[in-house]
């Protein structure tokens, strides 16, 4: 709320202009378990850079999504040590690497990838150990079948499908975890860009599934590292 007051007070008096008008939330982390993730459209690179220092100089960790290729380019030039993923669109930069807690990400299909890729790298980010499996589709179940003891040992597992979206209904009936189903833009024109795998897996019988936003990869990331580390935590 202070921060908040002062942005407001800062507009009026002509102290932030357009040019500095981020308020970087550095107790995040303090409430939130993770510090202020950078969404990489509309930033300028100057930007961008300026948070990573501001964190890493508080000793937090960075994560950029979204990122065009000049950005991940000002990224790994300004920090050596910092993990770009060019497809999935993410540069992470970490102080330390631990691994507390297990997450499945699986795709449908290859081209599912880049939003799975987002996901890991989220879950990387957040100290939590990804394992990617990929092209596990319904239209070749026998993929799935098996490769479904590695998803029955998951704390959370991620369903990144996009076509008609069916995945997560078949992987939540094989688990005990939560399954979070990402309907991606895959498909063609029935599909609506993602909306009939969202309305598809909204609709899931299974009990254990639950759905996030249209190519929300950060979104399904973020969530099941959380479940994870929870789970994984000593009581």
């Amino acid at each position: 709320m202070q921060q908040l007051s002062g942005l407001i007070e800062g507009t009026a008096t002509g102290e932030f202009t357009p040019d500095n008008d981020l308020v970087l939330d550095l107790d995040r982390a303090a409430r939130c378990g993770f510090p202020e993730v950078v969404y990489g459209p509309g930033k300028r690179i100057e930007t961008i850079l300026d948070v990573f220092s501001r964190q890493h100089a508080a000793g937090q960790d960075s994560l950029l999504t979204r990122a065009n290729p000049e950005q991940l380019e000002a990224v790994s030039e300004a920090f050596p040590e910092a993990h770009v993923n060019p497809l999935a669109r993410t540069a992470r930069l970490s102080q330390e690497s631990v691994d507390l807690g297990r997450v499945v990400v699986a795709t449908a299909g290859t081209s599912d990838r880049p939003v799975a890729e987002e996901a890991c790298e989220t879950l990387r980010w957040m100290g939590v150990s990804a394992e990617l499996i990929m092209d596990v589709g319904v239209a070749g179940p026998q993929r799935f079948l098996s490769r479904r003891h590695l998803f029955q040992q998951a704390d959370a597992v991620v369903v990144v499908a996009g076509m008609e979206g069916a995945l997560p209904s078949i992987v939540g009936g094989w688990v005990d975890a939560p399954v979070i189903g990402v309907p991606t833009s895959v498909g063609y024109g029935a599909s609506l860009g993602g909306f009939s795998a969202l309305l598809s897996m909204l609709n899931s019988c299974a009990a254990n599934v639950t759905v996030v936003n249209i190519d929300a990869g950060f979104k399904a990331g973020y969530v099941a590292g959380l479940i994870a580390r929870r789970r994984s935590s000593p009581a």
